[in-house]
């Protein structure tokens, strides 16, 4: 474990931030936080952000077309990820229409958190690196596993082909230097139990900081 930092605090409440490639086991360990401290995912932000009748899903369907809805008027998530994944400029135009609303929806979450006396909560993202977001949500916790491990992983529970799997896995940074900016590095190659020492070891450290 490296010297831990601990950034401004959010809305009144310290947030830091677990992320993780796809297929890593950031949801697991996310969970096991989840008994401690409040969690916020920001793929479920993300989710109400494009929901039906929110101005997000308009802009997107007018910038990537109608095919990236469904007959009854969501988004088609699938048709989307073929799309941005295999395309970083399409990529970042998603993110352009849909990171300030989550932002500005995380910060409606923080400050009821707040209101409820809350000084701890963690933010999990998947992008964190990639978005350059360390120094805000600090520390850092990377949960990391194998390349194989992670499409094995994701070809068990999305429906993914190998394929996209390795798109996906490719869109993100390379582990290694995820792995170098992090603060805390979870290896979730191991056995449940030995993923879950390791969280409970960097959250009690984190939940302690001064």
């Amino acid at each position: 474990m490296r010297q831990i930092h601990i950034a401004a605090k959010v809305e009144g409440v310290r947030v830091f931030g677990l992320t993780g490639g796809l297929g890593s086991g950031k949801s697991t360990v996310a969970r096991r936080f989840r008994e401690r401290v409040p969690v916020i995912d920001a793929d479920d932000l993300a989710r109400e952000v494009v929901a039906p009748g929110q101005p997000a899903l308009a802009e997107i369907a007018e910038q990537f077309g109608p095919g990236v809805l469904t007959a009854e008027g969501s988004l088609d998530r699938s048709a989307l990820a073929a799309i941005v994944f295999a395309d970083p400029s399409a990529l970042a135009q998603l993110n352009k229409i849909t990171h300030p609303r989550v932002a500005a929806l995380l910060q409606t979450r923080l400050a009821a958190l707040e209101t409820q006396g809350i000084q701890t909560a963690c933010y999990e993202l998947p992008l964190l690196f990639e978005n350059n977001l360390e120094q805000r949500y600090q520390p850092t916790v990377l949960v990391a596993a194998s390349t194989e491990t992670q499409i094995t992983r994701a070809l068990g529970r999305s429906g993914l082909s190998r394929e996209q799997a390795l798109a996906r896995i490719g869109a993100q940074l390379p582990l290694s230097e995820k792995a170098a900016r992090a603060d805390y590095v979870i290896d979730n190659d191991g056995s449940l139990e030995a993923t879950f020492r390791q969280a409970d070891a960097v959250l009690s450290e984190i939940i302690n900081a001064p």
